[in-house]
């Protein structure tokens, strides 16, 4: 059964290639990376799925826009043993070529239990994360959370999150793992390829959240602040 937080690795039939993260919940897929973000539904039967994608949006560094004649994609896809997955579209989405998805489960036996969502808590959904360090680290990244129920979820081309929160009246807290899923090769020195724990705080409303957050990467206490948006329910 399709559920869960995994990587995903596209392949074009022209040599590109790409990564990101999934998560897919009751029918639900929300996912990308630092550029590229999607929303859709998905079918199983047996061991056949069939995607929908209706949303796929891109970051240009202001903020997430739609991809021009990518508004809906549909995938066919079999399941592999264990829980992997092979997706193939005839799209020219990436590269402009067709390509191939391999969808892969990452654990999620770190993850805390789920925080208390309040009836006016943090809303369902697909976010973009933007992350500043503080303390005058000049550096930042970018990725994708989905956050449910007081439950989160996200990553990008290399890293996956998975953790809890908390909100009620406009307040949120929680923590997550930063965990490496592809190791960076040095691309990403900061928190390098080691699992980093992560604890926030701050406030949110209705298009989104932001926060100061605190990494423990080793013996480094490692501040900075996030922004979230609201890219889709």
């Amino acid at each position: 059964m399709l559920k869960g937080l995994y990587k995903v690795e596209i392949h074009t039939t022209h040599g590109g290639s790409g990564r990101g993260v999934m998560v897919a919940r009751d029918g639900r897929l929300f996912g990308g990376n630092a550029a590229f973000a999607f929303a859709g539904r998905y079918l199983e039967s047996g061991h056949d799925i069939a995607v929908d994608i209706t949303t796929v949006q891109r970051n240009d560094n202001l903020g997430f826009k739609r991809v021009s004649g990518a508004d809906n994609i549909t995938l066919r896809g079999t399941r592999r043993g264990g829980d992997r997955y092979i997706f193939e579209d005839g799209t020219a989405l990436l590269a402009g070529a067709p390509f191939t998805a391999h969808v892969t489960a990452i654990s999620e036996e770190a993850a805390p239990p789920a925080g208390a969502n309040a009836p006016d808590g943090v809303r369902n959904g697909l976010y973009s994360l933007n992350i500043r360090m503080l303390d005058g680290i000049d550096s930042g990244n970018t990725g994708l959370m989905v956050l449910h129920d007081g439950t989160i979820r996200g990553g990008d081309a290399h890293f996956d999150y998975v953790g809890a929160y908390s909100s009620a009246q406009g307040r949120w807290k929680g923590e997550l793992i930063n965990h490496t899923h592809t190791p960076t090769m040095g691309q990403r020195p900061l928190f390098g390829d080691r699992e980093v724990g992560i604890g926030f705080s701050g406030t949110y409303d209705e298009d989104g959240a932001e926060g100061e957050a605190t990494a423990l990467a080793g013996k480094r206490s490692i501040r900075f602040k996030a922004v979230l948006r609201r890219l889709a329910d």
